[in-house]
């Protein structure tokens, strides 16, 4: 219906006709469209789409590059978990979206505050990969989520292995400040997964001083502020960073061989410093690059080391 909107105006009849219904179908989708905050305005020559949602399900499915459906929810308490029950009942290329999440969770099952004003989502998909191949859908999604804050207008990095960072300040004083958190959790045996679930949380529309000050985090609207865009623009369209987050990741989860590249592109750990705390024991030295599915390489004075997984902390050379 909303394609067929899109060239309007249009007729009942024509709308009729063009989408195989009855009038009174095509009178019931449109009130639909109407309840869902679409204006849709009835002309003498027809129907006339005048405007989209700022957000919501069908707002986000209109224009959407990418074979996802979207399920919307105006508070939830994890979309990860409501992701994992739609992979129990045999679904995929499903996105879960909800405008606050009111139980969110990171890595290590630390709380992760998601207001209203953000981008709380979670893709389930069934890719053809073992379970040793998953991280790089981890990469992939903090590559689709530094794009569409580019995009934005702010100079996102990433920090390995699932933080999107944006530099606070200028040179080397500048402070990284935490934009979005993506836990990645699956089902499957050891050589198929089943299921893949991304959770991807982004700090959008809402002032820094709603998020928990020990999280040293910041959002796109307080960054666009500090690069000059006055309080009634620094808002980013919602939708839009939706959509163009979701086709990133469709376009680079066709083809993990391109992640990489992206990543280190984007990378502010290469080059740096870290002390990476391991399930092993604690590994320093310089981050000098990644290998897939996403393991750091990491020199040190006792040689190279490889880490697939661990919390990564950048140091100043002073350290």
């Amino acid at each position: 219906m909303l394609d067929a909107l899109s060239d309007g105006p249009v007729t009942g009849p024509e709308l009729a006709e063009q989408l195989d219904v009855s009038r009174a179908a095509v009178w019931k989708h449109v009130e639909a469209l109407r309840e869902a905050d679409f204006e849709v305005e009835g002309t003498d020559e027809g129907y006339v789409l005048q405007s989209i949602p700022e957000y919501g399900g069908a707002a986000i499915e209109y224009g959407l590059e990418a074979p996802f459906e979207v399920e919307f929810h105006d508070s939830l308490g994890s979309t990860n978990e409501r992701a994992r029950e739609l992979a129990a009942d045999g679904a995929t290329d499903t996105v879960v979206v909800a405008a606050e999440q009111t139980g969110g969770r990171g890595r290590l099952d630390r709380e992760w505050s998601s207001p209203a004003g953000g981008v709380w989502l979670s893709v389930l998909c069934r890719p053809d990969l073992p379970p040793a191949q998953v991280p790089v859908y981890t990469l992939a999604a903090a590559v689709a989520v530094t794009r569409a804050a580019r995009e934005a207008g702010v100079e996102a990095r990433i920090k390995w292995p699932n933080d999107v960072l944006v530099p606070v300040g200028d040179g080397e004083d500048a402070e990284e400040r935490k934009l979005c958190g993506i836990l990645t959790e699956m089902e499957g045996e050891a050589d198929r997964v089943s299921w893949v679930v991304v959770g991807i949380g982004v700090n959008v529309n809402f002032d820094e001083s709603d998020l928990p000050p020990e999280a040293n985090a910041t959002t796109l609207r307080a960054a666009r502020e500090r690069a000059g865009h006055g309080a009634d623009e620094a808002d980013v369209p919602r939708r839009l960073f939706v959509q163009r987050l979701l086709e990133t990741f469709d376009e680079l989860r066709a083809a993990p061989e391109r992640v990489l590249p992206a990543w280190r592109e984007y990378a502010s750990t290469l080059g740096r410093r870290v002390r990476v705390e391991t399930p092993g024991g604690e590994v320093v030295g310089e981050a000098v690059d990644i290998e897939f599915p996403g393991t750091l390489v990491v020199e040190t004075d006792e040689g190279t080391r490889r880490v697939s997984a661990g919390d990564c902390e950048h140091l100043r050379p002073a350290e």
